[in-house]
């Protein structure tokens, strides 16, 4: 099975989740971020797997306009959606319904909440001064949830 894993991250968190989910599916996978990649052609990929993280809460507006551009191809994939952000519970839900449309979650095999990261390493220091100020953080922090990439990993398989 041909598996593409296409995703946007700004500061490293959804590329991790990216590479470890490929580590866990295995076989034939290529992972690729939206900016640098050619985004392999959706007819030789069977299995699609998009992704992203939240920024001033919104995906990342490649993930966006790719979606809009390829969304026929992609509701007749084997299809899984993920998104990285550092909230729970119901806003983290919140935040992935306005990531990704409807008709897309609804025709995919799996959905993730993959937990996030605050990266001050990788953050301007502009960023780091709105982490601070509104988050309350004051160095980098990682909440993956690498539970939940498995449980992903399994409802892809199945």
């Amino acid at each position: 099975m041909k598996t593409l894993i296409l995703y946007a991250s700004r500061h490293g968190c959804a590329e991790k989740c990216a590479r470890k989910l490929a580590e866990l599916l295995g076989g034939e996978v290529a992972v690729a971020d939206f900016e640098s990649s050619d985004r392999t052609a959706l007819a030789d990929t069977e299995t699609m797997i998009l992704g992203g993280s939240i920024h001033a809460g919104k995906i990342q507006k490649e993930v966006k306009r790719y979606i809009e551009k390829n969304l026929a191809a992609l509701k007749g994939k084997r299809l899984g959606l993920f998104l990285c952000c550092m909230e729970e519970g119901q806003k983290a839900e919140e935040q992935f319904r306005n990531a990704f449309p409807p008709e897309l979650v609804q025709a995919a095999k799996a959905k993730g909440l993959f937990g996030g990261e605050f990266n001050f390493e990788r953050m301007t220091w502009w960023e780091r001064a709105i982490i601070r100020k509104i988050a309350k953080i004051d160095a980098s922090v990682s909440k993956i949830r690498e539970d939940r990439i498995s449980e992903f990993v399994e409802a892809m398989k199945a």
